[in-house]
């Protein structure tokens, strides 16, 4: 059980990472121009930027605490939260009529909610 949580923390904070990276540092404009980026074009760069800043954040928080052994409480926390986000990303790509982002989008919440219960 504790390798299956530790591989779906790791596969979460890759995704975390790389869209964490991409919306922080990737101008918004390029984020637009690629599938599943549509919404970026109706937001704001601080939102945009904020959000990637958010994800960083989450992609340390799905491992760090529990690797050091320092408040690994904070790891049930960021999954319960990247639960959310996963929510209200599924709702932007529903309305952009973007089904299988609302299907990747799905997996990523169930993987957080994996790490989140098991975690607690």
């Amino acid at each position: 059980m504790n390798t299956a949580l530790w591989i779906a923390a790791a596969l979460l904070a890759v995704v975390a990472l790389t869209g964490g990276v991409s919306k922080a540092f990737v101008p918004r404009a390029r984020l637009a121009a690629h599938p599943g980026g549509a919404w970026t074009g109706e937001r704001g760069d601080g939102f945009v930027k904020t959000l990637g800043v958010l994800e960083l954040l989450a992609a340390a928080g799905l491992i760090l605490p529990a690797a050091l052994g320092i408040a690994p409480v904070l790891v049930p926390v960021t999954a319960a939260c990247w639960v959310l986000l996963m929510i209200g990303a599924m709702i932007t790509h529903a309305r952009h009529g973007e089904a299988k982002f609302v299907a990747l989008n799905l997996a990523y919440l169930a993987l957080a909610a994996f790490v989140a219960w098991g975690r607690a």
